[in-house]
């Protein structure tokens, strides 16, 4: 068999972005094909979504519902059984407007005439409230989503509406069919650093549901269309293992000489010291790291050309039943060679242009069909203290030139139509970016694109103004915990005030901020959390961001905290005996700071200054909820404003 006669099925689990397809089997696909190897790919979380969101589909999960006890039922199924009639009438066209293919629904959707409304739009009336209900230009009680659309923001705002009717029928689906349905985290508990397979063993061993008898269908259907030789399927998070191991389950039952491979972003952080052996029922290799050099050499030991012993960064069970890993050492296919991605077999107009966030910065990751590549394999700095610096996907940081990026983008826009790029970097060099730039402009190639950096000095004004020429529209970075002492211990390499600078030079060239944000970090106090906010409102005042998320810090066992947690003033909780998912850890901070207490007021604060209210009142409002009083911010209220003159100044 030579390697066209060789089909490889890639395959994309519920559940990831329904906006676009996850990049992962687009690159693979792209790689293969470049080696001459028959490659196709299928994105079955879409397929998935897209068959239950039907009028057939709703007449399955109503049936469900109904048989469910009264007493046992949720205001979400009340509603929606309450109001079918309209909810099957408009699944339909809700769907296809979502998709591009209607837009004169717009007016009947954002005028609230169309789509029946569950418990989600109570969301809606916050945004009155958040705003005052006063002013005018439709900034009053009759229509709260008036200041965040204005006049002019019709086919805006049916989608957000639009957006919330399709979460009002996934809380249904998850309250009446299968409790582990969401969107994007769909039955993540049963993966997310798991010590032991024993929840998905027990999951993939109970009676199926409405939605693993969809999925299951929809895997069969694949295997018939496509005929593969060899599946693979890729996890880039906890939220897509179940699915995946569902679509497994239906293949082997089918076609069990048939071999599957699993890989991905989950299994090369939570899998790294796997001894699970009852995953290979589902599952015959799991891979490690880039998938270019091992499914190459999966490949040609399918085909007879290599030993078993052999293959690279390979998990399997031998003989005896034992999990057994393998890696020969091979170099990587450098990132210059891994070729264009190619969304070639994916249905790239049935996405759905979702808009479950109204901030202009932080909509961008769901609304919108976005090309993902990649500028640079890697991280540059790899210093980070809370983040995987020693894995492949940071510690390996390798470049292409700009005509060989500007080559693939080229090729991507000529294959899809569409010019809109997001970079997926963990943070794109400024080397790099500024010859891409170059590139780009030099070409005279019209493109948008976004990505995300590290906010350092050599983002200069001119740098960001540059950028902007050449079709830049966003940019994310890590702001993390706004403390000067805590970023130096985070060794992230930047300060506050060099921060402000940089993001404000971004604004200025009328590119959105958004900043990602973190709260929890060993010893933090109270009032390192009040300071931080204090920088963030002041960030938010003075144009530097537009958007933002906290998270909370955790600490993975990869990381340098993980790896020497005295140096960070804690103490780990030691782990039970782990044969799986390996990731996240516990950890005892002598601080003793609630934490979560705390979370719930920078949330409410973040929010509100996306929407860009409560700009101008004491940070200390947002943590009224808590039992005592927390200390006045230490910051000086006008640093940032300060900072930035002496900017210009200088």
């Amino acid at each position: 068999m030579t390697v066209a006669d060789f089909r490889v099925l890639s395959v994309i689990p519920p559940m990831t972005q329904l906006n676009t397809p996850y990049p992962s089997t687009a690159y693979l696909t792209g790689f293969l094909r470049s080696r001459g190897i028959d490659a196709v790919q299928t994105d079955l979380a879409l397929t998935l979504v897209l068959k239950l969101f039907t009028p057939a589909g709703l007449d399955a999960i109503r049936e469900r519902a109904l048989a469910r006890p009264e007493a046992q039922r949720t205001a979400s199924v009340h509603a929606f059984l309450d109001t079918f009639a309209r909810q099957r009438r408009a699944i339909a066209p809700t769907i296809a407007f979502l998709q591009g293919r209607d837009s004169t629904l717009a007016h009947r959707i954002a005028a609230r005439e169309l789509l029946p409304e569950g418990p989600r739009f109570a969301a809606l009336d916050q945004y009155g409230h958040l705003n005052g209900d006063e002013g005018d230009d439709g900034e009053d009680s009759g229509d709260p989503l008036g200041w965040a659309f204005g006049a002019l923001g019709t086919h805006d705002r049916a989608r957000h509406i639009a957006t919330l009717f399709l979460d009002d029928l996934a809380d249904v689906i998850r309250d009446a069919v299968d409790e582990r349905f969401a969107f994007v985290r769909y039955g993540e508990s049963l993966a997310s650093s798991q010590p032991t397979f024993e929840p998905l063993a027990q999951a993939l061993a109970a009676p199926p549901t409405l939605v693993d008898d969809t999925l299951q269908a929809l895997a069969v259907q694949a295997m018939e269309q496509h005929t593969p030789q060899l599946v693979v399927l890729s996890v880039p998070f906890p939220g897509a293992v179940y699915g995946a191991l569902r679509i497994a389950q239906a293949i082997k039952a089918r076609w069990p000489q048939v071999p599957i491979a699993l890989g991905g972003g989950y299994v090369n952080t939570e899998l790294r010291e796997l001894r699970e052996a009852r995953l290979f029922d589902y599952v015959d290799y799991v891979t490690l790291d880039a998938g270019e050099r091992p499914l190459l050499a999966l490949i040609e030991h399918l085909q007879g050309k290599r030993s078993r012993q052999r293959l690279v960064r390979t998990f399997l069970r031998d003989e005896a039943g034992a999990v057994k890993y393998i890696n020969l050492a091979e170099p990587d296919v450098p990132f210059e060679d891994v070729g264009t991605p190619t969304w070639s077999g994916l249905p790239l107009h049935d996405y759905l242009s979702l808009l479950d966030m109204l901030n202009p910065m932080h909509r961008l990751w769901s609304d919108g069909r976005w090309n993902k590549l990649t500028v640079a394999h890697g991280c540059y700095w790899k210093k980070c203290s809370f983040c995987d610096v020693g894995l492949d996907y940071i510690g390996r940081y390798e470049t292409a030139s700009a005509s060989t990026l500007v080559d693939r983008i080229q090729r991507i826009v000529e294959e899809t139509g569409q010019t809109g790029f997001h970079f997926v970097d963990e943070a794109a060099p400024p080397k790099a970016l500024k010859a891409l730039a170059d590139e780009l402009i030099r070409r005279d190639l019209a493109i948008s694109w976004w990505g995300n950096i590290r906010f350092e000095k050599t983002f200069t004004p001119e740098l960001a103004q540059l950028l902007a020429d050449s079709g830049c529209i966003a940019m994310s970075g890590g702001l993390e915990v706004a403390s000067d002492r805590l970023l130096t211990l985070m060794k992230k390499g930047v300060t506050v005030e060099q921060v402000a600078r940089v993001t404000k030079g971004f604004s200025d060239a009328g590119i959105l901020v958004h900043a990602y944000l973190m709260y929890g970090f060993p010893t933090q106090t109270v009032q390192d959390t009040v300071d931080a906010l204090e920088y963030v409102r002041q960030l938010f005042l003075n144009g530097c961001i537009q958007s933002g998320f906290f998270h909370r810090f955790s600490c993975t066992v990869h990381s340098p905290v993980g790896l020497d947690p005295a140096a960070y003033g804690i103490e780990l909780i030691p782990l039970p005996p782990v044969t799986f998912a390996k990731n996240d850890i516990g950890f005892v901070d002598p601080t003793g700071v609630d934490h979560d207490a705390l979370g719930v007021g920078l949330r409410r604060a973040l929010y509100n200054y996306m929407h860009g209210t409560g700009l101008d009142e004491d940070v200390r409002a947002w943590f009224e909820h808590l039992p005592h009083p927390v200390p006045r911010p230490t910051v000086k209220r006008h640093f940032i404003e300060r900072a930035l003159a002496r900017r210009e100044q200088a």
